[in-house]
């Protein structure tokens, strides 16, 4: 696969994550996560002390990281095999993260932290699969 064909691919999952984060974390299930939150105060940044470039680049690696796994070793070329990958790389990865913060931090309450997996599954499932559909195109 062609480094113009990944550069695009992780472009448009970055695009995707970024807003599918917006509205998920953002929007969504802010209310959720406050409550949920090991502080009173919650653990959210206001938007004016938002570090953009590390959230940038946190969901830059995030895109990247299914583009690399879908064709360096799946193989992974089309929505429905992306979704498929992308929701179970979400998933476990997300319930991996999630329980060892649970165990090293305040940054969830044990509701949240069973909750957030299925929200990375169902990003990173969205995500794979608008990756797999450009590794895919022709």
């Amino acid at each position: 696969m062609d480094a113009k064909k990944r550069m695009l691919a992780t472009l448009v999952g970055f695009v995707v994550l970024f807003v599918l984060g917006w509205i998920f974390y953002g929007m969504l299930l802010m209310d959720f996560y406050m409550a949920n939150s090991g502080s009173a105060s919650g653990v959210h940044r206001a938007d004016d002390d938002m570090v953009w470039w590390a959230l940038i680049v946190g969901n830059i690696m995030q895109a990247y990281l299914l583009v690399y796994i879908f064709g360096k070793w799946a193989n992974i070329s089309t929505f429905s095999g992306g979704v498929m990958a992308g929701g179970t790389i979400g998933f476990i990865y997300g319930l991996a993260y999630s329980l060892i913060m649970y165990s090293t931090s305040n940054l969830y309450n044990l509701t949240a932290t069973l909750v957030d997996p299925f929200v990375a599954g169902i990003m990173m499932g969205i995500t794979g699969g608008v990756i797999g559909w450009m590794l895919g195109r022709k």
